[in-house]
């Protein structure tokens, strides 16, 4: 049974694209329904939603609020590293963490997961090394379609 979902955010909650104005970054777009499954459906399933990002963005923290996700990470560069200290502190083991992500930085967390899943339009590395390729892309229900299997398992 998945007791952590662990999310990457750029191309996976989002559809990758990075909106830049003269100030830096100004806009990223996500999807309702995404939001709608990480606020509520995780929560009943007793599933800890997790963000583990890259890059740093206060966008990211708004959306992570708005959704009450407490467990958010921003530039990080082991994101293994990170994932494993976060499942210890809650008690988790490897077989009950799912992953999502899209990019080959992802893989080693990918490979770890006891279940994993991409969005769509990812390389054709990570979509080789996943446990469920998701119908829908990043940023456009990818992760609403993952939390939706990992919940059937």
């Amino acid at each position: 049974m998945i007791k952590m979902l662990v999310m990457d955010v750029d191309g996976t909650l989002t559809d990758g694209r990075i909106y830049m104005g003269p100030g830096g970054e100004v806009m990223k777009a996500f999807d309702i329904k995404d939001g709608y499954a990480i606020a509520n459906m995780l929560p009943e399933k007793g599933i800890l939603p997790v963000i583990i990002t890259g890059r740093d963005s206060a966008i990211v923290q708004n959306r992570a609020d708005e959704l009450g996700i407490q467990e958010i990470y921003q530039a990080v560069p082991n994101k293994l590293e990170k994932m494993c200290e976060i499942a210890e502190r809650h008690g988790i083991q490897q077989e009950e963490i799912a992953y999502i992500g899209d990019d080959l930085n992802d893989l080693k967390c990918i490979e770890f997961a006891a279940v994993s899943g991409c969005p769509a339009d990812v390389a054709s590395e990570v979509a080789s090394k996943v446990s469920y390729v998701c119908r829908k892309t990043g940023g456009n229900g990818a992760v609403r379609e993952f939390i939706e299997y990992i919940i059937s398992l």
